[in-house]
């Protein structure tokens, strides 16, 4: 059985801040059907403006999110050469597609990359470490790779691979 079907009165008694403290869902509903009959004196203000930033914010935390994977297989490449698999190998090229395609849709993170490369080596190393049962001295501090070297498609850092042939 499915729940009733409701829709968001535009007129409701119960403000636009109340409705975005209840029921998000519905106040973006709601919000959206302001904006699209420009019934501008209705719009929440205040809570848009946040929404909207926090969208920014989440492009930027999924760039970190990514790197850290990227990174930590990376790590586990290089210092776990015995373990490496095929799984492994997909996880760096999806990780590197999917990051350059977020960088494509979003060029304005570009400038941003420096930052979260410092944040998400962190991570990484950390990521990493735990996979791998190695001691932490092993993984250097600070990222040994470049930007170039992390998204080219033919780096993979350590000894050579029988898995990168054919």
């Amino acid at each position: 059985m499915s729940p009733p079907e409701t829709s968001p009165d535009l007129e409701s008694s119960i403000t636009t801040s109340d409705l975005y403290e209840s029921d998000f869902y519905a106040w973006v509903q709601q919000q959206a059907k302001f904006l699209r009959a420009r019934q501008w004196h209705h719009i929440d203000l205040p809570n848009l403006i946040e929404e909207i930033e926090s969208l920014g914010k989440q492009q930027r935390q999924e760039l970190r999110s990514r790197l850290s994977v990227l990174l930590g297989h990376l790590l586990k490449w290089q210092f776990q050469p015995q373990q490496r698999s095929r799984s492994w190998l997909a996880a760096l090229r999806v990780q590197r597609r999917d990051i350059l395609r977020l960088l494509n849709e979003n060029p304005s993170l570009k400038p941003y990359l420096e930052e979260a490369l410092t944040d998400a080596y962190a991570n990484g190393r950390d990521l990493a470490m735990g996979e791998t049962n190695l001691p932490e001295a092993i993984f250097p501090l600070a990222c040994p790779y470049s930007l170039a070297g992390i998204f080219a498609e033919d780096f993979y850092p350590g000894e050579p691979s029988d898995l990168l042939k054919g």
